[in-house]
């Protein structure tokens, strides 16, 4: 029968074992690659989402201010319908590619962390994380084409909401308001005979007083955020990714060198064995 110090001894050893057991499950768990992907999951996200919504609201703005015929921005509405279907699609690849490089990161720490036992990387891993490098390199260029294109609505949106601010500021001290127009046909948006194709004057202010105009500017800028952080977390991957695929080449290195190594040592001993046998049967 157990005493109760002994009880105590192998509770305390349970928790140990526990605790342990804990700590190495944590060490297995890739920090960096779980970072960047919750990072690129919220830029996508956000510039998905965002994007999605403020896309509807400018095709609103556009039906009821500066194109009023139908056909003169029918080319523009199929364009934004495009690019939404586009935005369905970056979403859906983007939650893939994300799991599969964190899965990546988990592979990589453990064979990181097993660098010195019976864990081998294989030449097929090896080409696969260095594909990761190669594609990820790739859509990283291709999101900094798309920051700077989801730059360009805010920038149009600034320019409206600034022109607005002008003309309501009392500082500014304007005669002749109406003589203040925004023009977006000299934007390339909709074509020069679309009508009116410009907003002046107080029209100009009722359209930036509007919940689709404040929401989808708002929005723009949500999502131009987003590309960015999306684009942070492509570099982040990409650094990640750098460095696991050196780390599991050393480790090939390693385990070609320690397999060279017993390989001479086992040569080496049957040859020591070898003479003794030689040396004991001469004697």
């Amino acid at each position: 029968m157990e005493t109760p110090s002994e009880e105590n001894q192998d509770q305390r050893q349970d928790k140990r074992g526990c605790f342990e057991c804990c700590i190495k499950c944590l060490g297995g768990v890739p920090y960096a690659s779980l970072v960047a992907t919750i990072l690129c999951f919220s830029g996508v996200a956000l510039f998905c989402g965002c994007g999605h919504v403020a896309l509807t609201g400018t095709v609103t703005i556009l039906e009821t201010h500066f194109s009023k015929v139908t056909s003169d921005h029918a080319m523009l509405t199929d364009v934004i319908q495009l690019m939404q279907y586009v935005i369905y699609g970056i979403a859906s690849f983007f939650f893939l590619y994300g799991i599969i490089l964190l899965a990546e990161g988990f592979y990589t720490t453990s064979a990181v962390k097993e660098l010195h036992s019976e864990f081998k990387t294989t030449i097929c891993g090896r080409c696969i994380s260095g594909m990761f490098v190669f594609l990820t390199y790739i859509l990283g260029v291709a999101w900094l084409g798309v920051f700077g294109f989801s730059a360009v609505p805010v920038f149009l949106f600034y320019n409206m909401w600034s022109t607005c601010a002008t003309m309501r500021s009392p500082m500014a001290n304007l005669t002749n308001i109406e003589s203040i127009c925004v023009d977006v046909r000299q934007y390339g948006i909709i074509p020069w005979n679309a009508t009116p194709g410009k907003a002046c004057g107080t029209t100009l202010c009722d359209i930036c007083n509007t919940s689709e105009f404040y929401l989808s500017y708002h929005l723009y800028i949500v999502a131009c955020a987003g590309a960015g952080a999306t684009v942070i977390a492509l570099i982040h991957f990409l650094m990640i990714l750098s460095a696991n695929w050196a780390y599991l080449k050393d480790a090939s290195q390693m385990h070609a060198y320690q397999d060279i190594k017993m390989k001479e040592e086992r040569e080496l001993q049957d040859i020591t064995s070898r003479s003794k046998e030689c040396l004991n049967s001469y004697t």
